[in-house]
């Protein structure tokens, strides 16, 4: 049942990022170009997924196990630090260079063609290569 449900949710995920444009790279790119050819029309999709995550949190907060049964996690202490800074950093300018981020590279992986795997196999390098590095540095064993 985990299975299915976890195939629907992700389904239902990659639909809304193709029917909401977060899919096509220059419409992202567009809404991160305030000083350019600015388009605000992705403000209201990153709004409209900010509230129901607002009512999700709450009910969440109120529940100690998932409807699944699963235990849910403790919220971690929010800490600002120079790895969250700079990790942020380079999100945030990979993201205005090429217009994805994971959620939408791995629903385009369907239909961008060569580019859109070389850009998912770039980013799970990358994702593999800085998690072992923290790994490293924190001293957990791989």
């Amino acid at each position: 049942m985990r299975i299915v449900i976890a195939l629907l949710a992700g389904g239902l995920f990659g639909a809304g990022l193709l029917v909401s444009g977060m899919t096509d790279t220059a419409k992202v790119q567009g809404w991160l170009d305030l000083f350019g050819n600015w388009d605000p029309t992705l403000a209201f999709v990153l709004g409209g997924a900010i509230l129901p995550m607002l009512v999700a949190w709450r009910i969440a907060a109120r529940r100690d196990r998932a409807v699944l049964g699963n235990a849910l996690p403790q919220p971690s202490e929010p800490v600002i630090d120079g790895s969250l800074i700079g990790g942020s950093a380079l999100f945030g300018f990979g993201w205005a260079l090429v217009g994805l981020c994971p959620g939408p590279a791995m629903a385009v992986l369907g239909f961008g063609g060569t580019n859109a795997m070389i850009f998912f196999a770039a980013m799970i390098g990358g994702m593999m290569a800085w998690g072992g590095r923290s790994l490293i540095r924190r001293g957990t064993p791989a």
